[in-house]
């Protein structure tokens, strides 16, 4: 079975990985499309730590292959996005409607994969690079076979993330100023995400002029070139001239602590700055307390803050209705074993979203 493995400190593809049969309560899946995330490279350069020898990816969607007792909501030849949240299901975070802060969800990787005899992790609870992966049921969520699969596994990470930290972290209402700090896969879909809640003005920010057609496309009405010569160093009086008062909600979807400052700064009275890059652990961000006080505030949000198999069903409709883009957001496939090239582009912000399949 051909996967891509991080074992060193190289990623690379193999084709002999081995995997498990499904046990109680567990799904495996053939995957047939997988999405290049920025988290992938991250875990890769040692950005993210995680133990190896691990089989990469988390952003997928395919179709179910063989079903554990117990599971009942999807069948074999059923088309199912993955998520990443193997939330419990019994704790009293998921009690409260909240899996994405389930603690059985975060630092236990399992090891369904062998290569050789010897166990190889699953990252993020899922691991989207292999043939075929294995995951927990609250994982696998049915999605219509009109769908492309190529499209339907971006659902799982980059729109989960991006259109889910407006509607549910943040609580975008109609009508509300909306800035959007980096454009790639998660900042698009924050735009996307602040055009279906009806915010307005929506402002997109980059330091890459050529995104500013996607930015648009995907709901910005304004865009701010932060490389130009008159916004370095100016990049939030650049903003300001669009919003003199600041924003009601800002986002950092880069991971620069240099920018989590600028979305402080950027927020009106009242306003939250939402954080979704991510920087290195040890990394410190500064900002001025006072600039706070004015019942501002700093969220973190994982995921979206999102109730996966509620959300996918949610995002699938929203697309099958034309209101929310996804083919749009694959810039470009690449069979598996390109994975270095699709890395690459990846990398150089060549790309939305690369996507790898199978």
């Amino acid at each position: 079975m051909r996967g891509v493995i991080l074992q060193g400190a190289r990623a690379e593809v193999v084709d002999d990985l081995e995997i498990r049969s499904p046990g109680p309560g567990e799904v495996l899946v053939g995957i047939r499309a997988a999405g290049l995330c920025h988290s992938d490279l991250s875990v890769i350069d040692g950005t993210i730590p995680f133990p190896r020898p691990v089989v990469l990816g988390h952003e997928g969607a395919g179709v179910v292959e063989a079903v554990g007792a117990g599971v009942v909501h999807v069948t074999p030849g059923d088309h199912v996005a993955l998520s990443t949240i193997a939330n419990c299901g019994a704790c009293p975070q998921c009690a409260r409607g909240r899996p994405t802060m389930c603690r059985r969800t975060i630092g236990r990787p399992e090891q369904p994969f062998t290569r050789g005899g010897k166990p190889l992790y699953n990252f993020a609870a899922n691991s989207a690079f292999a043939e075929r992966t294995l995951v927990k049921a609250v994982q696998a969520t049915p999605v219509p076979d009109d769908i492309p699969l190529t499209s339907a596994a971006l659902i799982g990470c980059a729109v989960l993330t991006g259109v889910g930290a407006v509607l549910n972290r943040a609580g975008v209402g109609q009508g509300e100023s909306v800035v959007v700090i980096g454009v790639g896969g998660v900042g698009l879909n924050v735009l996307q995400g602040a055009r279906i809640a009806g915010a307005a003005p929506i402002v997109a920010v980059d330091a890459d002029p050529g995104k500013e057609t996607a930015a648009r496309q995907f709901g910005a009405t304004h865009f701010v070139d932060a490389s130009r010569a008159d916004c370095a160093g100016g990049t939030v009086a650049a903003v300001k001239e669009i919003l003199p008062d600041g924003a009601a909600h800002t986002f950092e979807c880069v991971g620069s602590t240099a920018l989590v400052r600028q979305a402080v700064d950027l927020l009106d009275r009242r306003g939250q700055a939402v954080l979704l890059g991510m920087p290195p652990a040890d990394a410190e961000a500064v900002f001025l307390p006072a600039a706070l006080f004015l019942d501002k505030s700093i969220l973190g949000c994982r995921y979206g803050s999102s109730r996966p198999p509620n959300d996918i069903a949610l995002y699938a409709d929203l697309y099958r209705q034309g209101r929310l883009l996804l083919d749009e957001l694959v810039t470009r496939t690449y069979p598996i074993e390109e994975f270095e090239a699709a890395a690459e582009d990846a990398h150089h912000g060549r790309v939305a979203r690369a996507v790898l399949t199978f």
